[in-house]
């Protein structure tokens, strides 16, 4: 998943599930077909206008879905911006509360109407944890999403789509002095990064200033590459194709350039001011807001020493499953040692050459494919909109995850897009390409998030929506599938499979011991080093993502866990009355949803079916 400066997409796809207080209960009135169409349509265009309000506050979400409005502006990311959030959120309760009556609903609009209800009240509710985050991290903040934003979403089509693009770039410097003020108003309320996130933002910041224009250097910079690689291929009179150049290239010096600087400047001077604490637990109220982020992941009611258990028996389980294979494959020494063997031996990896990570995307790309061609036997809908393989830009692989998805665009004008990071091939093993890519592409995260965009009737709030137990369940559950379709029929590959689904149940442990146990960076780390096969950098990236994004990491077993339990609980209802494909036409024709509202969803299907 994605995530760009303070995005709806990512504030949807980050919040959660609590229980609503502010619901309606059923009146008396009765209400006949054509009431209940005539409320509902009402309700639905409400949303919709809901939507163009947020829409219009949001030019990169209007870029993300391809609209062109404001294609030379950025996002409001000042303190009255978010207040102004606030008050919508507010005022939209408010309407609801007192003109709708859900028993005039049907039953998608009033499925809405309870989403609506629940994002609202948790945006209001979790207001006071605004400053609870890191504008700047290494897995999704502005220093590195910026530029990829104006590389992956900004299409240049024409003369005026290069004006816009360089307007973005003059922009960044009023962008960034928002941004600034952000940093320094959670210095004061005591928010800052542990001292080792400044090393990872300060080279990503310094390395979006180098090259052409910037210095003497004879290879372009990252954004007048891609500048000047989008003109050349628009038909444009010579000068016409000079001038936009040279604006481009002032927009770079005068304006991109100082914006980095200043901003290298406040963080080099907060990186004093840091320690090397790394949980939740360091901030003003830390363990409140990390158990209410727990909730909003998860959209469940477990605590935190639930979710640690769990990830504990899950790994045990999951180390039994491994020493079968273990076994199976002659290798006779333990597990941990069958570990050490996965990691070191060369058969395992790509050539760290043009050549072997060529290999590697072709080999992606084969797997893509194929699964692509047993489609039918798992799903009734299927998304219109393709997907590609596409290795992660070289300005951010070294901080960037190990694979990663982005949706396509609304309009079809771009597919959805597999990320493979190829900047670490021992990261990278062939035994795990399988699971990798079943997760982040098909039948994961393209199938979940392409479908939900892609469904009729329903509210753009519950297109682009999301709920991150329920998209990285799906992903998690998604890796499983292949195995009952007679993939992974290499035991290393299904080894891989087992080593993905361990690595979500270490999450589990690790995750809490930071927040609420105050494990340290290295604890963490070793903690994954001694119970996983993957490599030291894959330890090293995932537990500076537990410390900059509390909760996340949680959800993916959580949600798996819970899609395998209803999937079980349907078949040993319905019996021979169960179709798989019916099944995943439940769970993701809705789009996403809490885990206890998805529970509704396959209990309502097994009743109707009997």
């Amino acid at each position: 998943m994605k995530k760009v400066t303070k995005s709806i997409v990512l504030v949807l796809i980050l919040a959660g599930f609590v229980a609503c207080e502010g619901e309606k209960k059923e009146g008396e009135k009765t209400y006949t077909e054509a009431d209940v169409t005539e409320h509902s349509t009402r309700l639905n265009d409400w949303f919709q206008e809901q939507f163009k309000l947020d829409l219009k506050d949001s030019p990169e979400m209007q870029t993300y879905i391809g609209d062109k409005t404001d294609y030379d502006k950025w996002n409001d990311i000042s303190p009255a911006g978010e207040a102004k959030d606030l008050q919508k959120a507010k005022d939209r309760l408010k309407w609801l509360n007192e003109n709708v009556d859900v028993a005039g609903l049907d039953k998608s609009a009033a499925l809405s109407y309870k989403l609506y209800m629940q994002r609202m009240s948790n945006h209001i509710n979790d207001y006071r944890y605004r400053l609870y985050n890191y504008p700047l991290n290494q897995m999704h903040g502005m220093q590195a999403e910026i530029p990829a934003f104006l590389i992956n979403m900004h299409q240049i089509k024409d003369k005026g789509d290069a004006e816009a693009y360089i307007a973005r770039l003059n922009g960044l410097k009023d962008l960034f002095a928002q941004l600034e003020a952000n940093l320094k108003e959670r210095e004061k309320a005591g928010i800052l990064p542990p001292k080792f996130v400044f090393d990872h933002i300060i080279s990503d910041s310094e390395n979006i200033v180098k090259g052409k224009p910037f210095d003497a250097s004879t290879v372009n910079s990252t954004l007048w590459e891609d500048f000047t690689s989008k003109i050349a291929t628009l038909e444009l009179e010579e000068a016409d194709r000079k001038t936009l150049e040279k604006q481009a290239k002032d927009a770079l010096i005068n304006a991109v350039k100082p914006a980095y600087s200043s901003l290298v400047v406040l963080l080099k001077e907060q990186k004093q001011l840091a320690t090397n604490d790394d949980g939740a637990w360091k901030f003003p109220n830390g363990l409140e807001f990390y158990n209410n982020a727990l909730a909003r992941t998860t959209t469940t009611k477990m605590t935190a020493f639930e979710i640690h258990k769990l990830g504990l028996d899950e790994v045990a389980r999951i180390h039994n499953e491994m020493k079968v294979i273990k076994d199976q494959v002659g290798f006779k020494g333990s597990l941990q040692e069958f570990f050490v063997f996965m990691k070191n031996d060369n058969q395992f990896y790509f050539p760290a050459t043009a050549e072997g990570r060529k290999e590697y995307m072709d080999k992606a790309t084969e797997i893509i494919n194929t699964m692509k061609s047993r489609l039918d036997e798992l799903f009734i809908t299927k998304p219109k909109a393709d997907i590609r393989v596409k290795a992660v830009e070289a300005f951010r692989e070294k901080s960037a995850g190990k694979a990663f998805y982005q949706q396509p665009a609304l309009d079809g004008s771009r597919p959805g897009t597999y990320y493979a990071n190829m900047y670490a091939m021992k990261a990278m093993p062939s035994y795990q390409m399988e699971a990798l890519a079943y997760h982040e592409g098909i039948p994961g995260h393209h199938m979940q998030i392409a479908i939900a965009q892609e469904l009729e009737n329903v509210p753009m709030f519950r297109k682009l929506g999301g709920y991150t137990a329920y998209v990285e369940g799906w992903g998690l559950y998604s890796e499983f599938i292949p195995k009952e379709m007679g993939f992974y029929s290499d035991p290393y590959s299904d080894f891989g499979r087992l080593a993905m689904e361990l690595w979500r149940a270490c999450r589990l442990v690790v995750d809490t011991g930071i927040h609420t146990k105050k494990w340290t960076r290295q604890k963490g780390i070793d903690y994954y080093v001694t119970n996983t096969p993957n490599a030291l950098s894959d330890a090293v990236k995932m537990v500076e993502r537990h410390i900059v994004m509390p909760s996340q990491a949680t959800a993916y077993k959580v949600g798996m866990n819970k899609i395998i339990e209803l999937r079980k609980n349907a078949k040993e209802k319905l019996g021979a009355k169960f179709d798989i494909r019916e099944f995943h036409e439940v769970v993701l024709s809705n789009g996403a949803v809490p885990l206890n509202v998805l529970s509704d969803l396959v209990d309502e299907w097994i009743a109707s079916k009997n």
